[in-house]
């Protein structure tokens, strides 16, 4: 998953659902959203699998599919 920073477009270094620019100095949080619908998604942990679940009737979404937005 490649995310640029909003401000200066370098590339963003990703460590979950956190990122961090390393020439603004500023985090962003990564926020799932649903590709359909794009609201928020249920993230669903078990056994070490990340699985993603929209609750506006699209069911379970595949993590290539994600989009993710970056929320101050």
């Amino acid at each position: 998953m490649e995310v640029t920073c909003p401000t200066c477009q370098s590339p963003l270094d990703v460590q979950g659902n956190h990122a961090h620019c390393e020439r603004c100095e500023r985090d962003f949080t990564l926020e799932p959203r649903c590709p359909t619908c794009h609201k928020p998604l249920e993230v669903l942990k078990a056994c070490g699998a990340v699985d993603f679940f929209c609750q506006h009737g699209h069911g379970l979404i595949s993590k290539k599919s994600v989009e993710y937005i970056l929320v101050d």
